[in-house]
């Protein structure tokens, strides 16, 4: 009697465990994208290298905010600008910074005169190469590190100057953060340059003087699919098929696919990078 007792027992933990692993489980897969994650949705990574060669574009962005300190791309020294309280600043004159020491990165002092560091204007397009996300002490912060972008700005030589912006907030801000009220605040200082988007997409005009007849190809491929502002997310996903990523905020989509990003707002396109 009491071995059945005891199987019964046994068998009605194996089952409590399992619901319990069960619910972890579907807790984990329904877990909302960091804040990380949101952000680089909306803001793509690029990879520069320090000759200025891109190997992977990434989101252009547009600076608003003058006086943002950086340093030549072979400077191991990144200057770290601080954005607080809606002022932009820079570092001082003796500043401390992160050098990259073999496969470490260490605190150092250098001058910035010695750095040669000079500041970015307002108008100039920088790529972002990371953003991570921190929680201090006293402060939670949100840093951009940039990367000047020499054919966007027309560099007739390699400059790609890098610098470091921190958005710093409140402590405990970022704990349960608007994202809608992050980005207003990034968009103090950066903008994305949307002027390139739909330049591939558009069709070279007929010049006057042109014979009306003109020889066609022998086969034509099928005509690409057009995404267009205020197309539904139905009509997209009908044209483009389902996105690799979807971050959900609120009244704003950001749908990711391979080489394309999409911005629903109130479920119509507002936005395609």
């Amino acid at each position: 009697m009491r071995s059945k007792n005891g199987i019964s027992i046994l068998l009605t933990l194996l089952i409590v465990v399992g619901m319990i692993a069960a619910g972890t489980g579907m807790a984990q897969n329904t877990a909302s994208p960091s804040l990380k994650d949101q952000l680089e949705a909306q803001f793509s990574i690029a990879k520069v290298q320090t000759n200025g060669t891109v190997l992977q574009a990434g989101t252009v962005l547009v600076i608003q905010k003058a006086g943002i300190q950086a340093f030549p791309p072979d400077n191991a020294l990144v200057a770290r600008n601080t954005y607080k309280d809606g002022e932009l600043h820079a570092p001082s004159g003796k500043m401390r910074g992160l050098v990259k020491w073999g496969d470490a990165l260490v605190k150092s002092k250098q001058s910035l005169t010695e750095s040669e560091a000079r500041a970015l204007h307002v108008g100039e397009k920088v790529y972002v190469t990371d953003i991570a996300v921190n929680s201090e002490k006293k402060r939670d912060m949100i840093d951009f590190t940039i990367v000047e972008c020499d054919s966007c700005n027309g560099a007739t030589q390699i400059s790609s100057y890098k610098a470091q912006v921190d958005f710093e907030f409140a402590k405990g801000a970022l704990a349960n953060p608007s994202v809608s009220q992050i980005e207003d605040t990034i968009g103090n200082v950066f903008t994305i340059d949307n002027s390139t988007q739909g330049t591939q997409a558009q069709q070279p005009q007929a010049q006057p003087g042109q014979p009306e007849a003109q020889p066609q190809p022998p086969a034509q491929a099928p005509a690409p699919a057009q995404i267009q502002l205020g197309q539904s997310i139905d009509d997209v996903v009908a044209a483009i098929g389902q996105p690799e990523k979807i971050v959900d905020l609120g009244a704003k989509k950001i749908y990711v696919y391979k080489d394309l990003k999409i911005t629903f707002t109130n479920g119509k396109v507002s936005d395609v990078q």
